[in-house]
């Protein structure tokens, strides 16, 4: 499950730049680099992001209790 909480936070940094972008310089990156805002790619990435923010809000205390660090 570390794989996959690894995998949500790194989504969820590139849509959070992502909407930076789009907040300051009306730049959407992922449409630039997949074809626009309307394309399947696009859309994917759109999604997967979408999905890893619902999971991360959904298992927030689960995810902190697998990378508790002993002290």
């Amino acid at each position: 499950m570390k794989a996959v909480d690894v995998v949500v936070a790194a989504l969820l940094v590139v849509g959070g730049l992502n909407w930076g972008l789009v907040g300051v310089f009306q730049f959407d990156l992922v449409a630039a680099i997949f074809g626009g805002q309307a394309s399947a790619l696009s859309r994917i990435v759109y999604t997967l992001v979408g999905v890893s923010a619902v999971y991360q809000a959904l298992t927030w205390k689960a995810i902190q209790r697998r990378w508790a660090v002993a002290a």
